[in-house]
């Protein structure tokens, strides 16, 4: 639940007020008991991700997406080998 504080309380404890939000906490600003602002940590702009900066460094199977052993195919399924 986010706290709720009116305007001057805003004014006079900002600080307080901002190291909360970026403990994950909301804070709602309040005039006159109504509700006018929230206050929310910013998350960090993600780096765009850019194809290929791997190539060359990464080698794959030519039988990657070949089927399984039956052995192996009947640990995921949970039965036990006889």
């Amino acid at each position: 639940m986010a706290l709720t504080v009116n305007i001057h309380v805003a004014k006079t404890q900002l600080s307080q007020l901002l190291k909360r939000v970026q403990g994950g906490e909301e804070v709602i600003i309040a005039k006159a008991g109504k509700p006018v602002a929230k206050l929310v940590s910013v998350e960090p702009a993600r780096v765009p991700r850019v194809p290929g900066t791997a190539k060359g460094q990464i080698w794959m199977s030519d039988d990657f997406d070949a089927p399984l052993p039956d052995d192996v195919l009947k640990l995921f399924y949970g039965e036990e080998e006889k």
